[in-house]
């Protein structure tokens, strides 16, 4: 009787060898296009806030600045929402939230935070110059509602609610 063989188990060495192993990263990771899009928003928001910084930094030292992927807030009706002046929205959707400096939970000073939100910023944006457009109006509306001034006075170049 023929005893059917094996096949031998496939180690890294034999798929190595074989051209069918692990392949490296398609680009060297210092190069702008191995990073993902979150990095590249990421990115611009530090962009987008240096010019502001370098005019107002005497009075954003406690500010820190933040992003995360999708709001976790919500209103309660979307169709009346009337979110507080905290909060930049597209409508129902909230685009970013001033979080004033406080208490934690645990009983540690927190410092104020701008959050962006990446997702829904990204997602009302045509292409990557209305996309950097619009995280500098948000950006420059967070830092006048956290500094208590017009956004005017943030950015004068900053077109008007006509």
């Amino acid at each position: 009787m023929a005893r059917s063989r094996r096949p031998r188990p496939l180690t890294s060495r034999s798929v190595a060898r074989r051209g069918r192993g692990i392949r490296g990263p398609l680009f060297p990771p210092d190069l702008p296009a191995a990073r993902t899009r979150a990095e590249k928003f990421d990115h611009m928001v530090l962009g987008a806030f240096e010019p502001i910084d370098a005019r107002w930094h005497d009075r954003l030292t406690k500010l820190d600045i933040a992003v995360d992927d999708v709001p976790r807030i919500r209103a309660i009706d979307p169709d009346s929402v009337n979110w507080p002046p905290e909060v930049v929205a597209d409508g129902p959707v909230p685009l970013s939230r001033l979080i004033p400096a406080g208490i934690d939970r645990h009983g540690t000073a927190t410092r104020a935070r701008i959050v962006l939100f990446r997702r829904p910023i990204e997602l009302r944006a045509k292409d990557p110059q209305d996309l950097e457009d619009l995280v500098h109006d948000v950006l420059v509306e967070q830092v006048s509602t956290y500094l208590g001034v017009d956004p005017e006075v943030i950015d004068p170049d900053l077109p008007g609610d006509d």
